[in-house]
């Protein structure tokens, strides 16, 4: 967990500096009508935020516990990220993850192996989730920073 711990620090440390730096027009801009803006992306990781949030406290309390999937189309679009300030976004996002990361320092070690279950998909431990999370948080920046 020390490794995952030390990713997602170097992630809220590098982050924020980048997202400052792209703007609301920028932000706003859809590359296709089906595809997602900036702001929507990072609306995503924000829902995946508040999912992950749940799954982190509530794991540390059962050896096991299920989680239906989110359905992200429709969660982003019912709360209109496109049309939200940037710069909101971007602290919101910042403040839920530092929260985030808060948790997985404060975790005692004997829960690192309870399961989750995440709709249809095999159980993991939450030894697993915290890097999986972080993957994903990742592959959506990357996808802003381009």
């Amino acid at each position: 967990m020390k490794e995952a711990i030390s990713r997602f620090e170097l992630i809220l440390a590098t982050a924020p500096r980048k997202l400052v730096d792209v703007s609301d027009a920028d932000a706003s801009h859809k590359p296709a009508p089906e595809k997602w803006c900036k702001k929507e992306i990072l609306g995503h990781l924000i829902d995946s935020a508040g999912n992950n949030h749940q799954r982190f406290v509530r794991c540390q309390h059962v050896d096991r516990l299920e989680f239906p999937e989110y359905d992200q189309n429709p969660w982003v679009a019912s709360q209109a990220y496109a049309a939200e300030s940037w710069a909101d976004l971007v602290n919101l996002w910042l403040l839920l993850n530092r929260h985030l990361l808060h948790i997985v320092r404060s975790a005692p070690s004997d829960v690192y192996k309870h399961e989750l279950v995440i709709g249809h998909h095999a159980p993991m431990t939450f030894e697993a989730l915290v890097p999986s999370y972080l993957q994903h948080l990742e592959h959506h920046l990357a996808q802003i920073y381009s």
